[in-house]
């Protein structure tokens, strides 16, 4: 299969990983729950582990490669404040300020 069309998501946080198996069509990630989160691929997609943060969804309909890569970072959305958890690697997180310490 030749692929078109891909989307690159990071994986940010200590301990986070993910790990691809059956030739590209389960997806494993550690994302600091009690369980891993088990993905079945859609047959359109292909998936690939460039390092153990880096998830590459290719394929050749953009439609189910944007899909399935969305349905991976709604997993764990990055949050605002440590910039943790799964994101696009074009995307930019405005990181919020905490709470300030009073005196």
């Amino acid at each position: 299969m030749e692929a078109k069309f891909f989307r690159f998501l990071k994986i940010v946080g200590v301990g986070y990983k993910a790990r691809a198996e059956a030739e590209g069509r389960l997806l494993y990630l550690k994302l600091g729950y009690v369980h891993d989160v088990e993905l079945t691929v859609p047959p359109a997609v292909r998936i690939f582990c460039l390092k153990n943060n880096v998830v590459c969804c290719c394929g050749l309909d953009k439609h189910r490669v944007h899909q399935f890569a969305a349905s991976v970072r709604s997993c764990k959305p990055p949050e605002p404040f440590k910039g943790k958890g799964i994101m696009y690697i074009d995307e930019v997180i405005k990181k919020k300020v905490g709470k300030k310490k009073s005196k």
